[in-house]
Parts: structure tokens; C-alpha cells; sequence
């Protein structure tokens, strides 16, 4: 791995105080300690504009750091899922061409193939399978938690998520679009 820019480097700072203070503004669903988020748009963008390893660590540090400030100590299942979330949307980045200015339906529909599947496979079997091997929590339970989270962290970063990337490719220089006088 080569060594990460400063760019990056303070993408991921920035990126976990974000996700931390997005995090803490949340919305109980009927699940408990399972709610809707907003945050995972806030990292979805930071991972496609800076990368895997950037979205990994803004998901880890971040959802780390929001737990330890909502009075636990980190729930690592969950902790290790938001970091793969941000790693398997950054590897998406490439077919998304957004630094040229170019977001079209098809990068939309191809970011948002591969974040339901990430937010469903991480959400729905990695994390609760984490919470049944380290805490020892009963299966319906876990399962329940992780299967609504998956969903409404699709939903929302479905939603947000493809705002922000819109956002961000509109105000992009377009690839050919200077000319010379």
C-alpha cells in the first residue's frame, strides 16, 4: 500500500468528524439501538472522491469515536462493517468518472448496485454474525438490528448519497469543456 497524501490524510479526519457529528442526529426505528442515518451518504462521497482506504478509516474512526461518545465502548462488529462500507464504495470510483464532472444515470444506478449490496451483505450477515462470535448476542436479535439497518442505510444513501455525488459532479470542471481563444 502506498502511503496516504495529506489530502487524505485530513479527508479522514475531517470525514470521521463528520460522520461523528451526522452520526449523533439519527432517528430510533422500532429495532432497538437501530436507527436511521444519515452519515453513510457523508462517507459514500468521501470514499468516491478519495478512495477505498479513505472511506475504510472515515467509517471506522468515525462510527468508533461516535460510540465512545455515546457512552460505550465500541461496538467492533458494527465498527468493522461501517470501514468495509467505505472500502467496497471506494473501489466503485473509478467507472464513476466523477472528478471530469460526469455523473450520468448509469454511474448513479452502478453506485447504488454496489452500495445496497455492501450496505445489505455488511449490515444483514457481517455484522450480526460479528455480534453472535464476539458478544455472544442472541440471533434473532442481531439479525433483526442488522437487517433493518441495511435497509434504511440503502434507503438513505440512496437518497443523500446520489444528491451529494450530483452535487459534487456538477460543480466539477467537465472533461473538454475549456477552449482555447
Amino acid at each position: 500500500m502506498s502511503q496516504l497524501s495529506i489530502k487524505q490524510v485530513v479527508a479522514i479526519g475531517v470525514g470521521a468528524a463528520l460522520f461523528i457529528v451526522v452520526g449523533l442526529i439519527s432517528i430510533p426505528t422500532p429495532i432497538p439501538n437501530t436507527y436511521i442515518q444519515l452519515q453513510y451518504a457523508i462517507q459514500a462521497l468521501l470514499a468516491i472522491i478519495y478512495g477505498p482506504i479513505v472511506g475504510f478509516f472515515v467509517g471506522f474512526i468515525g462510527h468508533a469515536n461516535m460510540d465512545l461518545l455515546r457512552g460505550g465502548s465500541p461496538w467492533w462488529s458494527w465498527v468493522l462493517a461501517s470501514g468495509l462500507f467505505g472500502l467496497i464504495v471506494g473501489n466503485a470510483r473509478k467507472t464513476l468518472q466523477l472528478q471530469s464532472g460526469k455523473l450520468d444515470s448509469k454511474g448513479l444506478l452502478t453506485f447504488n448496485l454496489v452500495q445496497v449490496i455492501a450496505n445489505l451483505v455488511l449490515w444483514g450477515l457481517v455484522a450480526p454474525l460479528g455480534d453472535i462470535l464476539i458478544y455472544k448476542e442472541p440471533v434473532n436479535k442481531v439479525f433483526a438490528q442488522g437487517v433493518v439497518a441495511g435497509l434504511t442505510n440503502s434507503v438513505t444513501v440512496a437518497i443523500a448519497g446520489s444528491l451529494l455525488l450530483s452535487l459534487y459532479a456538477r460543480n466539477q470542471v467537465k472533461t473538454g469543456s475549456l477552449t482555447k481563444e
